[in-house]
Formats: C-alpha cells, structure tokens, sequence
C-alpha cells in the first residue's frame, strides 16, 4: 500500500502556510505544476480531498484539519532525527557507552576521560567500572557498546581485539626482606596473604593461575584474608596486615611506595587487556572515538609500565 512521502506533506504544508499553490511553489523554489502533483498524490494515496479550492485562497477541508498536525509532528521528527545524527556524525553529541575492569580508573581513566572531554565537550561519557567478567557480559547484552578487559574472558557473541596493554602482576609487603627476589609458589604458600577480587574468586585469571600452580607444586595458597579490590589488599599490604599480589600499574598508582616494596613473580605472571565489542554490533562515532583516544594513553601507559619494572 502507498504512503504519502515527506516530500508530499512538505508540499501540502507549504501551500497551508502559504494559502496557494502558487505561492507555496515560489516559496519551495519549485514549479507549480510539480507542486500541484505532488499534492494530488498524496489526496490519491489518502482518499481524501484536501483542500477547497477557491480564487482567493485555499481552504482546508475537514481531512485536511485533521492531517495538519499529524504533517507537522512528522516533518518535526524528522528534523530532529536529522539532528541527533549529525551530533553524532561530528561529534557535537552522543553518547560514548563502555566499560572497563575495576582498577582501570586507577592509571587510566581520569586522563582518558578529561583528554577526551577536552577534545568533544558535547558528548556524555557512560564509564561503567566492573569486573571484566561483567563487562563482557554488558557488551555482549548490548547494554555497552565496547569494553576493556582482562583477557582471557568467554568470547562468545564478542569480537576480541589484540591485546592492547600488559601488565605484571607483583608481590608487595611492607617487610623489603619478604620482597628481596622473586617469589615463587612455595613462598607464596607460606606468606600471609591478603588477596582481592574476593567475590570473583573462580573467575579471576590471576586466581585461576595461582591455583594451578599451586596444584601442580602440590601446596596449597590459603590467604589470610580476602578482600573485593586490589585498592584495599594494597592499603593493607601498606600497613602491614599482610602481604598481596597487585598488578603493578596498581601497586605504582597508589603513593605507597616509601611503605611498600616490591618483587615479581617466580616465574612471572603478566596480565594482557584487549578492547571488545559485540560480535556484529556497529559503534557510534563516539565510542569509536574514545577507543582510539584510548589506544594513545594506553600505548603511553605501556611505556612508562616497562620504565619502571626494569628500574625495579
């Protein structure tokens, strides 16, 4: 079945504004006769007669009247449409949608999120800070758009990209002598652990790895006590209620370095972080955006990460 186009109710809207098709036509900057067409068209596909022809102005008929607003409402919706989208197109607007690991607002995300501000004032940001595992499962859903996470994460329903940002997990005690070499997982076994990521214990990698270890030395990891977040197994490392095993980007944002020393790993665990997003999804110009100004920090992040494990 027809519909009436919106070059037909933008003709019809003119010659009410305008009282004539003669008058609409000049105003449109289009011949009348292709006006006068347009119109009987839409009378055509509606079935209705629209307006009352007389010699001094034109009259609407009750169909009219009552498409009149309806017109209107339309061509509205339309301008606005056009509008959203060219917020978005150039970045006058829109909405950067995505999500990261918990610890990322640590060394990552204030920079990112001003620098990028900075640069499209006009755009929200909507950062939401979970657990990788959460954010996948965001993406993946659609209630975000992209994320980074800690890899490796269940890929199903995302594209995964390279890994993008490697980090090194470390032992830190307020004790230099507990962090005089590298710890190995007998050491661990025996040193009064404080671990995070408590509630996420089956699905953290650095947990899973540990206890794989741990099985394969055949000794058993019991930390002293178990906490949500790396921010808090740090403060209490600090202060001396035990011993953790941060990710070094962690351990180096949070100003205790005069209280806390530090030790790699026996052999080394390092963390890789990769942006995804939903298999088949499509990323609005702002999220695409903030992913790319992201690339330039983490790349920067990357640098000064490897300064300073080979300062030690």
């Amino acid at each position: 079945m027809a519909q009436p186009t919106l070059m037909q109710l933008s003709y019809f809207l003119a010659a009410v504004s305008h009282g004539s098709f003669s008058a609409a036509a000049d105003a449109l900057h289009i011949a009348q006769p292709s006006l006068s067409e347009q119109i009987r068209r839409l009378e055509h596909t509606l079935g209705v007669v629209l307006f009352t022809r007389t010699n001094r102005r034109l009259q609407l008929t009750d169909a009219g009247r009552t498409l009149l607003p309806h017109a209107e409402r339309t061509l509205a919706d339309v301008r606005e449409l056009g509008q959203a989208v060219r917020e978005v197109r150039t970045l006058s607007g829109g909405t950067v949608s995505f999500g990261a690991f918990n610890s990322a607002h640590l060394y990552l995300l204030t920079p990112l999120i001003r620098d990028f501000h900075e640069q499209y004032p006009q755009v929200l940001v909507r950062v939401v800070g979970l657990n990788s595992a959460e954010v996948a499962d965001a993406v993946r859903g659609g209630e975000l758009e992209a994320g980074l996470v800690q890899l490796p994460i269940k890929d199903h329903g995302l594209s995964v990209g390279a890994p993008v940002l490697t980090d090194t997990v470390v032992y830190v005690s307020a004790d230099p002598e507990r962090a005089r070499v590298p710890v190995g997982i007998e050491a661990l076994a025996a040193a009064p652990l404080v671990l995070s990521e408590a509630r996420w214990e089956d699905e953290d990698p650095l947990r899973r790895a540990l206890t794989e270890r741990a099985q394969r030395a055949g000794v058993t990891l019991r930390p002293y006590a178990e906490v949500e977040f790396q921010t808090h197994a740090v403060e209490l490392a600090a202060h001396g209620v035990g011993d953790s095993l941060v990710s070094y980007l962690v351990a180096r944002s949070q100003g205790y370095t005069r209280r806390l020393h530090w030790a790699q790993l026996d052999p080394p665990v390092e963390e890789h972080f990769a942006f995804i997003t939903r298999s088949g999804g499509a990323l609005s110009p702002a999220t695409r955006m903030f992913m790319k100004i992201a690339h330039k920090h983490i790349a920067a992040l990357q640098r000064r990460a490897k300064r300073g494990l080979a300062q030690g």
